[in-house]
């Protein structure tokens, strides 16, 4: 018997990284998830990789008309929604002197705005007693150069965990973010470029207690323990997963 038998789980931003490892952990739990993304063609090569209880829903997580064709589709087709992962997100570095407008709103609005409106928008569909889990970072404590506007948004979200979490206490919802540490995703060639990927990987291993970065499968079974009855009594939390890099 899985941790999420039977449960109807949303991953967005599950084409790729910890979004996909965790959709393969929440249906290896029994789960059927929804998992979106901005690019077509990624999200059919995650919804073949999964292979089975998956269903691909393109669609950018800033977009609120992309948001309410996705949760029409969920209502349709099973009724309720009993956890979401709200995963989509990015960030580019840049440091005080160089923010633009453009790097600000890019920022913001997917990690910030689509956040919040993927959490509104689910409530409906979502029975008393489900599970909410948000992605952060551990930036969110974290004063790292040049990364000022990625960390504010994280700090943002780690904020709406504390505020969701009592707004939603009488329907039994709990709320709790999981903040990874230096982890091993395509997301690391994006921001600093394939020739810099495994120097940098290096340098942020040498910072980590443990000496290594992590991979996405270890925030992905961090994931289905927030999203799952073993952590029915943790509400409000942020779990870092991150080798011992922010507590030591």
């Amino acid at each position: 018997m899985g941790k999420l038998d039977g449960k109807i789980a949303l991953v967005t931003g599950g084409n790729s990284g910890i979004g996909l490892a965790t959709a393969k952990r929440f249906v290896a739990e029994g789960a059927h998830v929804y998992i979106t993304g901005r690019r077509q063609g990624s999200l059919d090569e995650a919804v073949k990789e999964i292979g089975t209880n998956v269903t691909g829903v393109q669609g950018d997580v800033a977009k609120l008309d992309d948001l309410d064709r996705l949760f029409e589709q969920i209502q349709r087709e099973k009724g309720r929604l009993d956890v979401v992962f709200a995963n989509a997100g990015g960030g580019e570095f840049s440091t005080l002197g160089s923010y633009t407008e453009e790097h600000f709103d890019k920022t913001f609005n997917t990690n910030v705005k689509g956040l919040v409106f993927t959490v509104q928008k689910a409530l409906p569909l979502l029975p008393d007693g489900a599970t909410i889990v948000l992605n952060a970072s551990i930036v969110s404590v974290k004063g790292t150069p040049a990364f000022g506007i990625y960390s504010a948004t994280k700090a943002a979200v780690r904020s709406f965990a504390r505020t969701w979490t009592n707004e939603l206490k009488d329907r039994k919802i709990r709320v709790n973010v999981v903040s990874p540490g230096p982890i091993d995703t395509p997301a690391i060639s994006g921001l600093v470029g394939k020739d810099q990927e495994e120097q940098f990987k290096a340098g942020m291993a040498e910072a980590v207690p443990l000496g290594r970065v992590g991979d996405s499968d270890e925030i992905a079974k961090a994931v289905v323990f927030l999203a799952s009855d073993d952590s029915s009594y943790v509400a409000g939390v942020e779990l870092f997963v991150d080798g011992g890099f922010v507590a030591v």
